[in-house]
């Protein structure tokens, strides 16, 4: 089995898993990449990095013997060139771990969605091309599956966000899922923009009216994790999964506790 069948079949397993238990949660830690290095950038802002790790891959290796199995990497350096950059970084940690990748940052065009999947990404992450092009990411859908695309609603005021969250839009999040579950797209994370970066804890109110509307919906929480007892609420309200950065790079949460989940 290729590398990339064998990514997206574990992908696949874990979300009939999650779909099929009620109180499971799937914990995906993210990875953002600048320079091939591990940072995390403070809501959004270039200005504002702070450097984690030199090596990303060690730090997916470290999540994937801890045992979790998926995870979250977005490609930052992308993401502001608006074309995939750091696909060597990808290539590498689907190449030497099995975790299940999701993968964002500059996915504008066919070409960038192709260079994703064939660096071994089980889901390619999107957002902004979604509000922008609808056509576009539509046709995108139609060609790779809806199954392979992990579309991000950042959203502010539950009004959707775009471009790195600098534009805010006159969308409600709710008409937003819901188009594109209508399309046939199955994994939604939401990042509430004004919570991500802070450890303040997350959008309970916003995830639970979310969740309410979109039974259905594998829906990944994402933004203001501080702590354990914040990952205990998120799967009390119907969480699928909930994406853990800063919390984990800044010892908030060990690895070893996310276990539980």
């Amino acid at each position: 089995m290729s590398s990339e069948a064998r990514h997206l079949n574990v992908g696949y397993e874990i979300l009939r898993f999650a779909q099929n238990d009620k109180y499971n949660m799937q914990i995906i830690p993210a990875i953002d990449i600048i320079d091939g290095k591990c940072v995390r950038l403070a809501q959004g802002d270039y200005n504002k990095i702070s450097l984690y790790h030199k090596e990303p891959l060690e730090i997916a290796k470290k999540f994937e013997d801890a045992g979790l199995k998926r995870l979250h990497l977005v490609d930052l350096d992308g993401a502001k060139a608006g074309a995939v950059r750091n696909w060597k970084v990808l290539e590498a940690i689907a190449g030497k771990t099995s975790l299940v990748i999701d993968f964002g940052g500059g996915i504008k065009a066919e070409k960038d969605v192709e260079i994703v999947f064939n660096s071994g990404a089980s889901l390619a992450t999107v957002g902004s091309i979604a509000v922008k092009n609808e056509e576009e990411f539509v046709k995108w859908l139609l060609t790779f599956g809806a199954d392979r695309f992990l579309l991000g609603a950042d959203a502010k005021n539950e009004k959707i966000t775009v471009s790195g969250w600098q534009e805010e839009t006159k969308i409600w999040v709710y008409d937003f899922i819901q188009k594109y579950i209508d399309h046939g797209v199955k994994q939604i994370f939401c990042t509430d923009v004004s919570k991500d970066g802070k450890l303040e804890g997350p959008s309970i109110d916003l995830y639970k009216n979310i969740i309410s509307k979109f039974p259905e919906l594998f829906f990944i929480a994402s933004g203001g994790v501080s702590s354990l007892k914040d990952l205990e609420e998120l799967r009390e309200i119907g969480c699928h999964g909930a994406i853990v950065g800063k919390a984990i790079y800044e010892n908030r949460i060990q690895i070893k506790e996310l276990l539980s989940f």
